[in-house]
């Protein structure tokens, strides 16, 4: 009994010691915070997540990359990309974003910054925008 409840204890000390060690993958950003951070990190990359036709008629992000996350193909492009680089992704209203964020997060990106109300918000606010 003591030797089971010594294993117990060290098993719940070993698990509290991994959940504060471990960091924080996908930040979520409002559209000001994002503004903010992704201009300051030279190292990063914006996705745009949307479609062609979307970004044709709305416009993207200076210096956004684009990968369509509802083309069959997406999840692929994505496993391409450098997992120990920081990504700002990004889409209409912060769905796709989010579902995005959770892949790169179990696929072993390191840090990824979501707009969590998408690029209607960054619109709304007046920030700058390519067309």
């Amino acid at each position: 009994m003591k030797k089971m409840m010594f294993v117990l204890v060290l098993l719940v000390s070993s698990l509290a010691v991994n959940a504060q060690t471990n960091t924080k993958v996908v930040t979520n950003l409002s559209a000001e915070r994002f503004k903010a951070a992704s201009a300051n990190d030279k190292n990063s990359m914006i996705i745009d997540l949307r479609t062609i036709d979307e970004i044709t008629t709305k416009g993207f992000i200076k210096g956004a990359m684009q990968i369509d996350y509802l083309a069959k193909d997406a999840e692929q492009k994505i496993d391409k990309l450098d997992k120990n680089k920081t990504y700002y992704i990004y889409c209409a209203g912060g769905g796709r974003s989010g579902e995005c964020a959770e892949y790169m997060e179990k696929h072993g990106f390191k840090r990824v910054y979501n707009l969590e109300k998408g690029f209607s918000e960054w619109v709304t606010k007046g920030f700058p925008i390519e067309k």
